[in-house]
């Protein structure tokens, strides 16, 4: 079950370190790294909330896993945690502390979905009309393939969502025909 409290306050501890130590994007760089782990691993994920394994076990897989690949303040954090039987939090502990970042830095995250994959002059176009048409200027766009859609974007910003898929007007139209108000005024 996610913790989201207690990833926000371990989160928040290690930017005022970072901060404190002049090593925030490095520890950023380090979060971005580990979300990368667990989004292509569910493994990795498994493991960790695994009741199972023992935490020294798990300590030493995540620090095979990171050892060269992030600094000593990371690797510390990752230590402390284990220490503190926090191991199965570092997922949404990772998330918490990259949307921190980016709330200090001012950076937005926005979801773009297609059917298709979709090149980079169109990527840059979408971008510049975002940060042209609104109060966002540091866009990150994270770009998903969905064939369902069929044609279309779907766009997702924090809780707002624009929908103009294909998939999305077939639904509607297919909504149309069940509630189609003409037939039964005809029928009366």
């Amino acid at each position: 079950m996610p913790n989201v409290r207690l990833a926000g306050r371990y989160a928040k501890s290690l930017i005022d370190l970072a901060q404190e130590k002049g090593q925030l994007d490095q520890v950023y760089a380090d979060m971005k790294f580990l979300e990368g782990v667990c989004k292509h691993s569910k493994e990795f994920i498994q493991l960790l909330k695994s009741p199972v394994v023992k935490t020294d076990k798990k300590q030493a897989i995540v620090k095979a896993v990171t050892t060269g690949k992030v600094g000593p303040l990371t690797e510390a954090f990752n230590h402390l945690l284990a220490q503190k039987g926090r191991e199965s939090n570092l997922p949404e502990i990772v998330a918490a502390f990259i949307e921190q970042y980016n709330e200090i830095k001012g950076i937005h995250t926005v979801t773009i979905t297609t059917a298709i994959p979709v090149g980079d002059d169109l990527k840059s176009a979408i971008q510049h009309k975002i940060t042209s048409t609104t109060p966002m200027k540091n866009v990150e766009m994270n770009m998903l393939v969905k064939p369902e859609l069929i044609g279309g974007f779907i766009l997702e910003y924090k809780d707002k969502m624009v929908d103009v898929s294909i998939s999305r007007d077939l639904k509607d139209i297919k909504m149309q025909f069940k509630s189609n108000l003409y037939i039964k005024k005809a029928m009366r």
